[in-house]
């Protein structure tokens, strides 16, 4: 039975994302709502090849064509987070999509493609590799009471602390994002100028909202910082959550350093995680880390397991292990120097920039 591959569009819909959440290495990004966010928000175009088996879909691959900072086109499956690359049935229908790709990537002489998998085994703590690159995952039981639970004291004890200090959270509706979105910009971005990195455009996180409606939720840690009367609660912490079918994923989450002795971390996990129970999730992706670093410490102590990152570059007609090299010094120079520029500064050059990292 021969396999064709086809270029799908907006009619295809509704028949690629049934396609995706029946698929178990499936992700929310897989969902027709990640290529719209990015053409609607930074301009790029997404490539959706399909594959069909006798008139059925067999398989799907959403590939962005972007430009790099150096101006060179890449194809990237997919850009601004940790898993691409094909879903298939078979063997067949996924090195159709792979061949329709690179078939692709040739006629339109691209200079680079990427394709960002996972292998499938779930790795214990002691079995990940040093320094390598992951995503931590973590089971999540039929309710919040016996996630919390599951916790060591000690982790109960800090999400305590967060409520002891005055924190709470709230889920924001789609009734008050106007309102909501520039205050979780705000985290977001402050905290990715403290870190040295361009922040996304907000137009990025309208259309993330936009496209992927109910199945994405942003939760808020506040506190009560203004004693005054009539003071409105300070935004201290705030994430984005998708979900697709039973998995819930975090691409971002931030806290206000300035804050990080009243534990707003621990509350805001602690609220993606018992309402991702509440939107139906049997499991939680904490996102890439490097196995021995902070974020890797992070994630474990919520009892997450690692799997390991399989990205791979097409070179001489191949699809080869991509190599995670270290940053250079001149990264590490441009690093220091964004984490003191002033926050409008940094929100105004830092979008147009951000647009063209895929990572």
């Amino acid at each position: 039975m021969q396999v064709e591959v086809k270029h799908v569009f907006q009619d295809m819909q509704s028949q690629w994302d049934d396609f995706v959440l029946a698929h178990p290495q499936a992700s929310a990004y897989h969902l027709f709502s990640w290529g719209q966010a990015v053409e609607s928000a930074y301009g790029f175009t997404c490539h959706r090849f399909a594959s069909f088996r006798e008139g059925t879909l067999s398989g799907v691959l959403p590939v962005v064509e972007m430009r790099s900072l150096t101006g060179k086109k890449q194809l990237c499956a997919l850009p601004y987070c940790d898993i691409g690359g094909p879903l298939a049935l078979d063997l067949e229908s996924k090195d159709a999509l792979l061949n329709s790709l690179i078939n692709h990537a040739n006629t339109n002489k691209i200079d680079q493609v990427e394709l960002r998998s996972t292998h499938k085994e779930i790795l214990s703590l002691d079995e990940a590799p040093a320094n390598a690159k992951v995503r931590m995952l973590l089971p999540l039981p039929p309710s919040s009471a016996e996630l919390m639970a599951s916790f060591k004291s000690k982790l109960r004890s800090q999400i305590r602390k967060a409520e002891k200090n005055g924190l709470r959270f709230r889920i924001v509706s789609s009734e008050t994002l106007k309102d909501d979105l520039p205050q979780f910009y705000k985290v977001i971005s402050e905290n990715m100028r403290d870190l040295g990195s361009p922040v996304h455009s907000i137009s990025w996180y309208e259309a993330v909202l936009h496209h992927f409606r109910k199945n994405a939720f942003i939760a808020l840690v506040e506190a009560d910082i203004d004693e005054s009367p009539n003071a409105s609660p300070a935004v201290i912490g705030a994430a984005l959550v998708l979900l697709c079918n039973k998995h819930a994923v975090i691409p971002w989450a931030s806290t206000l350093a300035s804050f990080n002795r009243l534990a707003p971390n621990m509350l805001l996990y602690w609220a993606v995680l018992s309402t991702s129970i509440e939107r139906g999730a049997q499991h939680f992706d904490f996102g890439r880390s490097t196995v021995g670093e902070g974020t890797f410490n992070f994630k474990k102590q919520w009892g997450a397991l690692p799997q390991q990152l399989d990205w791979k570059i097409l070179s001489d007609g191949e699809f080869k292990n991509q190599v995670f090299s270290e940053p250079s010094s001149a990264r590490n120079v441009v690093e220091k120097v964004w984490k003191k520029l002033p926050l409008g500064v940094a929100n105004k050059i830092g979008p147009p920039l951000r647009k063209r990292i895929s990572l």
